[in-house]
């Protein structure tokens, strides 16, 4: 069974800041390791490997806080786009 939209985002977190540890429901800019830089990595690793298209509106640091968040963001854009 393929890795879940969190677990690909907890490893691209976690390959990026290895010796930091987070649960799913921790805001990540709260800890002090992500800013918006990394934010906009986030989106383009959801976009390009996940492949899940963002629109603008969506582009909101509340998206982003959370693994949680992120992968809520990424269903609900994914149902968006079934037929």
């Amino acid at each position: 069974m393929p890795d879940s939209p969190a677990d690909r985002i907890r490893a691209f977190i976690g390959g990026r800041f290895p010796d930091i540890t987070f649960t799913d429901d921790e805001d990540i800019f709260a800890l002090g390791f992500i800013n918006s830089l990394f934010a906009m990595e986030l989106v383009m690793f959801i976009e390009k490997d996940i492949g899940v298209t963002l629109p603008n509106e969506e582009l909101k640091f509340d998206s982003f806080r959370t693994v949680t968040a992120m992968a809520s963001l990424i269903g609900r854009q994914a149902a968006g786009s079934r037929p």
